[in-house]
């Protein structure tokens, strides 16, 4: 009987075509020493790849080309054909087609994922400006995913090792936050959080903080009521079912004050005010995941970056952090299902390394 185990096939959506995802892929998978961990599987076009391997001489990149799955090389990394024609390449200009054919790499992608033709997705940068439209209405990756997969929630969490920022909301105006953040809002979103923490990263009672959403946390209602008639009470309700659930916290001194080091995670109320001190604290290697789904998904922390699209600069170490973190969720999740399969094995195991 074979002792082999089983790689993992890892999808990669080309993100704009005119951005620098299809560089990162380059870079990344050119490293041999990728294929001992997976099997990759790129949503793409050949030639747009070869566009891009032309700049690109010091990473030798070899891959297999697919028209359908089933004839996918275990040995090699592989580029699903998404489309046939010919397209036109502008790195780092915004065009109508640099969106269209990364909603395509993205809709086949995941399509995939949901059918189980892959076992996870990391997703390369899109525009929001030239990816909306009536047949993809969406705002991002996140709530297209939420919808596709059906979930009740789906909540977008960066992290770099221990530190984890989540997002009660995420790319809407800031005049229209307010209005978003809701007793049933939080709730959900720390639920999701919560149960994400326990089944994707191993915490079996996570610590999270909640930051306020006004100034100084609203300082006892004379700055905002939301902290005392929406925060507050929710925070209270789920610290009375037992639950590690702490804040409001004034933002600003809750990360200069490097609180965000004594939680398992943090809930920001609005994207800038947890992505800011995000991305400034990890330097380039976090990792933006998306919880609350029955699949895992990935990507790196950063957009675009059409100002040094195919000029050979971008830095895939983020990208790297995310296929490796696309890896080791995975591997968790199925640890989590054997341990809760079995709960009396698990109990066994604490008890004789001394947790219990």
């Amino acid at each position: 009987m074979s002792t082999e185990i089983r790689k993992p096939v890892i999808g990669f959506t080309c993100g704009d075509l005119n951005g620098i995802g299809l560089e990162l892929i380059i870079k990344s998978l050119s490293d041999s020493r990728m294929l001992d961990f997976m099997i990759p599987v790129v949503f793409a076009n050949n030639k747009s790849i070869n566009f891009y391997r032309k700049g690109l001489q010091e990473f030798n990149l070899n891959f297999a080309v697919l028209n359908d799955l089933s004839k996918i090389n275990p040995k090699q990394v592989n580029v699903l054909n998404c489309w046939e024609e010919e397209v036109a390449m502008q790195p780092g200009v915004l065009t109508d087609l640099g969106g269209k054919y990364a909603v395509r790499s993205l809709t086949v992608a995941a399509q995939c994922l949901k059918d189980g033709q892959v076992d996870a997705l990391v997703t390369a940068p899109i525009n929001k400006a030239n990816t909306q439209s009536n047949d993809f209405p969406f705002t991002g990756h996140t709530p297209y995913l939420k919808n596709l997969f059906s979930a009740n929630d789906a909540l977008m969490i960066l992290y770099k090792d221990n530190f984890r920022v989540a997002l009660a909301t995420e790319h809407i105006p800031i005049a229209e936050v307010a209005k978003h953040i809701t007793k049933e809002l939080i709730n959900a979103k720390l639920q999701t959080l919560r149960q994400s923490l326990q089944k994707d990263f191993g915490i079996d009672k996570p610590k999270i903080a909640v930051l306020g959403m006004n100034p100084h946390a609203g300082d006892n209602g004379t700055i905002g009521k939301e902290e005392e008639l929406i925060l507050k009470p929710t925070i209270d309700t789920l610290f009375q079912q037992g639950h590690l659930v702490f804040g409001p916290y004034s933002a600003d001194a809750f990360f200069a004050r490097g609180s965000y080091q004594e939680f398992d995670a943090v809930l920001a109320m609005y994207h800038d005010q947890g992505l800011v001190a995000f991305k400034t604290i990890a330097q380039g290697e976090g990792v933006n995941y998306t919880a609350g789904l029955s699949k895992v998904r990935t990507s790196p922390d950063h957009g675009t970056a059409f100002d040094i699209a195919g000029k050979n600069e971008a830095d895939p170490n983020s990208f790297r952090e995310a296929l490796f973190s696309a890896i080791d969720i995975l591997q968790q999740r199925e640890a989590y299902a054997t341990n809760t399969a079995n709960p009396l094995r698990k109990a066994k195991i604490e008890v004789e390394r001394g947790v219990v």
